[in-house]
């Protein structure tokens, strides 16, 4: 088949949103397919050096094409500028040919508006990577719009594992979502055989957006949860290390949190790109992590693509429960927390048992990530396999 990848890997030219991306389009071609990339979100483009949206995308499509050529994609990518409507990499005519002629179109994380093409592709699958944000927002009058499009796909994907059951508080609307997680390339996250440095680490943004409101209660971003588990550098020798982005508005309360304990690192100078990115998280010993108050409160099973990828490297994870445990299992490898106290135990559990847990972190990833699997699972759940 030939199919069309869309993403933000130029919008967000980061270490983290190049994973998420791209590792669809490793794990479409390890299948046999005829993968492309396509980005086209009408949006202008953000530079990372100057830190601003700006019209010039020069750093974005530079970025894009030495990434593409790296991992093996040559000229199948198409980045179009929003601030003038301009094609690059394979341009306007590729672009256009894709999404009239080819055979599926997969939006991930609703990236790919694509509003002034003539749509022929066969299938067109949405994945939702945002649970509970994006049902609320599709019910929300003011993005009629956006909620006609992503209900015009053909299929509905979303990493809220729990969502359509009982306990999930995210709303019904309307669409029989299927369930799916982050596809992990295993062959760029080799298990590593050493502890590497002695901290465990995260990745994070203290608040992407403004919390959103549902029957009444609202539903926020990581600061919310951070707060209940600020005393932890208290609780335990362990270092803790945040690689944490400011968030909406610059609030993120850094004095505080160093003097409490946290190594606070700038993600944007840490992190640039994908090769640091990576680097972080193999020369970290394990994961600690919170998610979203949103993914928490509306019990969504949300589980994340960076945790994912500290699995594959052999680096034990302590995440918080989003109800991710009743479909991968937690302790082995991958433990969870609800309360602070049970933040420690794990914390001391990776540590008296490490190589235990390092074997069974990668054995986790194999199972349940490995991008050929998750793509491939994809395909047969849309019955377009």
């Amino acid at each position: 088949m030939r199919i069309v990848v869309t993403g933000l890997l130029g919008q967000y030219a980061f270490g983290g949103v190049t994973w998420d991306y791209v590792q669809y389009l490793l794990g479409f071609r390890a299948l046999g397919h005829d993968t492309w990339y396509l980005e086209d979100s009408g949006a202008w483009p953000y530079d990372p050096v100057r830190q601003t949206v700006s019209e010039d995308c020069s750093y974005n499509v530079k970025y894009l094409e030495g990434m593409m050529s790296e991992f093996g994609f040559g000229d199948r990518w198409i980045y179009r500028n929003g601030a003038d409507g301009k094609f690059h990499g394979a341009g306007e005519t590729a672009a256009r040919d894709l999404i009239k002629n080819g055979d599926l179109l997969v939006n991930v994380s609703s990236a790919g508006w694509l509003k002034d093409y003539e749509f022929g592709v066969k299938h067109q699958m949405f994945i939702d990577g945002d649970p509970m944000f994006c049902q609320v927002g599709l019910l929300d009058p003011k993005n009629a719009d956006y909620a006609a499009r992503v209900r015009a796909h053909d299929s509905h994907f979303t990493f809220g594992l729990n969502v359509g059951r009982a306990d999930c508080l995210a709303p019904d609307v309307g669409i029989r979502w299927k369930k799916t997680v982050q596809p992990i390339a295993l062959d760029y996250w080799p298990a590593q055989g050493d502890e590497g440095l002695d901290r465990f680490t995260t990745v994070m943004n203290w608040a992407s957006y403004a919390p959103v409101e549902w029957e009444g209660k609202k539903y926020g971003q990581k600061d919310l949860e951070f707060e209940r588990f600020k005393m932890l550098p208290a609780r335990t020798p362990q270092s803790l290390v945040m690689a944490m982005g400011q968030g909406v508005g610059s609030k993120r309360p850094t004095e505080e949190l160093r003097t409490l304990g946290w190594t606070i690192l700038e993600a944007g100078e840490v992190l640039p790109d994908y090769p640091s990115y990576h680097e972080f998280l193999r020369t970290s010993k394990a994961e600690w992590s919170i998610a979203k108050h949103g993914y928490v409160e509306g019990r969504t099973g949300w589980f994340s693509c960076r945790t994912a990828c500290y699995l594959a490297l052999g680096r034990p994870a302590v995440v918080q429960e989003t109800g991710w445990s009743d479909y991968i299992p937690a302790g082995d490898g991958l433990l969870t927390f609800t309360t602070l106290d049970e933040a420690v135990e794990a914390i001391a559990d990776i540590n008296d048992h490490y190589a235990e847990h390092q074997a069974a972190a990668r054995a986790l990833a194999e199972q349940y990530f490995e991008a050929k699997k998750v793509c491939a699972d994809l395909l047969v759940q849309a019955g377009i396999a």
